[in-house]
């Protein structure tokens, strides 16, 4: 008898109707196609379609199915019954939690608007949570990226009017040479895979900068193992060969950047380093074919690089001379710098002279014809192929937002930024931070706030300062401590709260923030300072309002639990005004729609505010005969006008036609769902590149509403504000800095990007070794390592040690180690890594969970092997012996500075399971099932 082979449908029927929306499993935000079958999700694709992604889905996207079915959601309204931290609550109506905590926030409005703190986390709503705390009168809001890459992103906006990430991306097609700095792996990824995909397909190189070779750095064909904190001394020693070399772009410099910009040389004077400007407040530069001063901007006009003006007794010279005469110093020259970075002085001039070669040798041009903003066409564009990405890995230290503008200043030396082959600004990018608005803290009981809460300052008349010159947030952004907070301190808030400085608060408002557990700094110190009493046994934070859509470490912690819907079950709004999904040749935005009703009494959170504020009376979320304004957060979305002709989506306007700007379309979220949940605006082939200058691209982004008029300008290699800001500490002006403060602004605002030691008191024999966290390409934060699926890429974390470390402690693979800062300690287990600077550890970051968080069982591997480095890492800086607090961050921005923790290691015997072991927390949705099965379908 024959075998008979067994008949295998290898094409069964998986779906009944499919769905397309926007993935939430990381900030790539993706386009997916949502299989449904019997009314529940089957699985998920990408959506082919989609600008982003083209179809692309990596591992979290499809593995979105598992966080709709996680056995973390919660699932009602909770009220805490027991102790706070004790995690025992019972369920409520949502009648009741509404009116709960409009009962605790309208008398805070009513009688001090700033007794409320409302900090939100990963969330993609900023404009519309914003919008809520604008309305409520607070100045205390803002988002996750103060602790994440607003060093980077701030430091884009100061220098060119943009950054990497959201703000922009390499042009994929045209490029020759990749650098990468630091890249975090679960940010951007699918577009990245994709773009180095493409270039390497065609011959071009990649480079990675990265103490640690993993993810991009892997596939990288030279890996620079920098030492952590030392990149923008690096880039500054490139910046040193390049020019000495003569390799940058003179033509470049003198008509689109500030390099031929006067600077007032009088050291006497109030104006010593500002630039020299005429009655209109215009740059004045010299023209080389008159000999004449004129404002920047004028036709015909050609700037002078080396241009030096006199008048008045006073010498101006130009902005480059000062960077020539700083960068060409020798303290900058590879032999000077090698022994720091850990990078061999021949190696740095031979990475120097590849980005020359392929940036002057290998440019070329496209037959396309543009005319700039001062009037005159050119029948090219000038391609220079040679781009860099960046994130978080060079921004988290105390010299980032130096360090990033050194990164931006390199780029533009070369001519490489808005060029073919360079880097490409995204919209509603480029945009100064002249057109970014100022930040605003006036409060007045009763009423909403006198604007924006962040925004880009020029000054210290900018500072969001009280009266009597102390700092008028909660969180000290845009105090004198942080001047150029931009995203303001989330890591700080309860810290600051808890020590009542700069005052006390009422009610702690969070939403989608693990605050309790990894995004934090001092885990264990935040958890005692959100449960501590006063004298009188009352909470030192009186009132916590938390949401989130699943049993996180910080749900104990909560007086109030707002349950969230997953992704898949709400309206989200990925908007211009707030993190968009544009690509460098068009706009773009998307939605997230209900493809799935909850099974759960759970509501948007954002959905949820436009209740809250309707019941609060704030005055955006009325009407006038005081009705809800906004049924929900969909409603919104479609019916907000944040300015005539300008809402939340740029697409479908008016009666479905008009594009940008446009009337209300009543029908607009039906027809983006039609459109497979985006909608896109392709840029003129004149206007793709050269846009800060380009009159089309101008005149294009007008009409889209992205500016009320053109708003040409030029990149500020020289950064006017922040020597503002060194004049006050000098003694200038009617505002002044706390003289404990003077000589640091001194030092670290530098209008020129400058490099200075990260973590100097950290340094020496005791803690030798910095420690790093990294994000796995198969999580995003927390809560992809609850998933199911993820789970099993990643179930725990090693620590990771180069092979010298491990010598040196006589370690092998699986032996466990003792590692202590000068906050505290861990016992972990470790591995060996080869490709990992000698002197650098590191750890893939949020996997080590807390037992009974996340309905995981008590003994899963990310509660018992799995561990955070957030234990060794303190938001205070060890003691100075001054008597003053010193935060762990950036001191321009006040950016979470995670990267500089310096570290001890020895051998340590195994323990039963990582250390330091919390107590298990109670979690109201228990344990999930052992096997966690379900079936779609019949």
């Amino acid at each position: 008898m024959t075998f008979q082979q067994p008949k295998i449908n290898t094409s069964p029927h998986v779906s009944d109707e499919v769905r397309k929306t926007t993935c939430y499993m990381c900030a790539c935000r993706c386009g997916i196609n949502v299989h449904m079958k019997d009314g529940k999700v089957a699985y998920i694709e990408g959506n082919r379609d989609h600008p982003v992604n083209q179809g692309v889905l990596c591992a979290k996207g499809s593995a979105g199915i598992m966080q709709v079915n996680a056995p973390s959601r919660l699932r009602k309204p909770l009220k805490r019954v027991g102790e706070r931290g004790a995690g025992e609550f019972e369920e409520i109506e949502w009648d009741e939690a509404l009116q709960i905590a409009t009962d605790w926030l309208a008398p805070i409005r009513k009688d001090d608007p700033s007794k409320l703190a409302f900090f939100t986390g990963r969330d993609q709503s900023q404009s519309f949570t914003s919008f809520f705390a604008q309305n409520f009168g607070t100045p205390n809001y803002a988002a996750h990226g103060g602790f994440c890459s607003v060093n980077m992103a701030a430091a884009g906006i100061y220098t060119m009017g943009g950054a990497f990430w959201e703000f922009g991306q390499p042009d994929w097609d045209h490029t020759k040479l990749f650098m990468l700095f630091g890249v975090a792996e679960d940010h951007d990824s699918n577009p990245i895979k994709m773009g180095i995909g493409k270039i390497k397909a065609r011959g071009a190189r990649v480079i990675g900068v990265n103490p640690i070779r993993t993810g991009y750095n892997a596939v990288a064909d030279d890996w620079v193992g920098i030492t952590p904190g030392t990149d923008g001394l690096f880039i500054l020693s490139l910046v040193h060969c390049l020019m000495k070399a003569g390799k940058i772009d003179v033509n470049y410099l003198a008509q689109y950047t500030n390099a031929p910009c006067l600077v007032n040389g009088d050291e006497k004077s109030p104006e010593f380093g500002l630039l020299l400007r005429d009655d209109n407040g215009k740059e004045l530069v010299m023209d080389r074919a008159t000999g004449k001063l004129t404002p920047f901007d004028q036709k015909g006009v050609k700037p002078d690089l080396t241009a030096t003006h006199h008048h008045a007794g006073i010498s101006h010279r130009s902005v480059m001379q000062h960077m020539a005469e700083r960068y060409l110093s020798d303290d900058y020259a590879p032999e000077a710098v090698a022994d720091r970075v850990g990078i061999s002085a021949k190696r740095i001039c031979t990475l120097a002279a590849e980005i020359a070669r392929v940036a002057f040798d290998e440019a070329f041009e496209l037959q396309q014809e543009w005319t700039d903003f001062r009037g005159e066409t050119h029948k090219t564009m000038q391609g220079r192929p040679v781009s860099f990405h960046s994130m978080r890995g060079i921004s988290a230290h105390a010299n980032g937002f130096q360090t990033c503008r050194a990164l931006h200043v390199l780029q533009i030396l070369l001519g490489s930024v808005e060029v073919p082959g360079g880097f490409r600004f995204k919209p509603p990018y480029p945009k100064p931070a002249t057109a970014h608005p100022k930040p605003h803290c006036g409060t007045t009981p009763d009423k909403p706030l006198d604007g924006p809460h962040l925004g880009f300052v020029h000054g210290p008349d900018d500072l969001a300062l009280k009266e009597d010159g102390t700092p008028a947030r909660i969180d000290k952004a845009f105090s004198w401590e942080n001047p150029m907070s931009a995203h303001g301190l989330m890591h700080m808030v309860i810290s600051n709260a808890y020590a009542g400085d700069p005052y006390k608060i009422d009610t702690l408002f969070m939403y989608m923030a693990n605050m309790s557990w990894n995004s934090s700094m001092n885990t264990r110190g935040v958890m005692d300072m959100l449960t501590d009493k006063d004298e009188n046994g009352d909470y030192v934070i009186p009132r916590i309002i938390y949401s989130d859509a699943y049993s996180s470490e910080m749900v104990a912690y909560a007086d109030l639990i707002l349950p969230d819907t997953t992704y898949l079950e709400r309206h989200d709004c990925i908007s211009l005004l707030d993190r968009p999904i544009c690509e460098a040749d068009a706009a773009a935005d998307a939605i997230r729609w209900p493809v799935i009703e909850p099974d759960r009494d759970v509501r948007g959170f954002q959905s949820v505010l436009c209740e809250l504020g309707a019941k609060l009376g704030l005055p955006g979320f009325t009407n006038d005969d005081g009705s809800q304004k906004y049924a929900d957060y969909g409603d919104y979305i479609v019916n907000h006008i944040r300015k005539p002709g300008i809402g939340p989506l740029a697409g479908f306007r008016g009666d479905g036609s008009d594009t940008g700007r446009g009337d209300v379309n009543p029908d607009q979220l039906n027809r983006y769902i039609e459109n497979g949940g985006f909608f896109v605006e392709h840029i003129p082939d004149e206007a793709l590149y050269y846009k800060p200058w380009n009159s089309a691209y101008q005149d294009w982004a007008v009409g889209m509403g992205l500016f009320d008029s053109p708003q040409p300008y030029l990149f500020t290699l020289y950064v006017e504000p922040m020597r503002r800001f060194q004049l006050a500490a000098e003694g200038h002006g009617d505002r002044q800095p706390p003289d404990h403060l003077r000589e640091r602004i001194k030092k670290t605002m530098d209008p020129l990007p400058i490099w200075y030691d990260p973590s100097p008191d950290n340094h020496g024999d005791t803690y030798p070794i910095t420690a790093l966290t990294q994000r796995p390409m198969a999580m995003y934060h927390s809560w992809g390592s609850q998933n199911a699926w993820l789970r099993q890429l990643h179930g725990h974390n090693p620590l990771y040690l180069p092979t010298k470390l491990m010598r040196e402690n006589n370690l092998i693979d699986g032996d466990w180690a003792k590692v202590t800062s000068p906050h505290g300690e861990i016992t972990v287990p470790v591995l060996e890594m080869a490709a990992l600077n000698e002197n650098t550890v590191w750890t893939w970051n949020a996997i080590g969970k807390r037992k009974g968080a996340w309905a995981l069982d008590e003994n899963a591997p990310e509660a018992t092997k799995g561990f955070l480095l957030n234990h060794l890492i303190h938001e205070l800086l060890p003691p100075k012996g001054d008597g003053l607090r010193w935060a762990n961050s950036d001191p321009i921005t006040g950016q979470a500075a995670w990267f500089d923790l310096k570290v001890r290691i020895e051998k340590a015997d195994a323990p039963t399971e990582s250390q330091p072991a919390m107590d298990p927390i109670k979690s109201p949705v228990g344990h999930g099932p052992k096997n966690l099965t379900w079936k779609v379908g019949k």
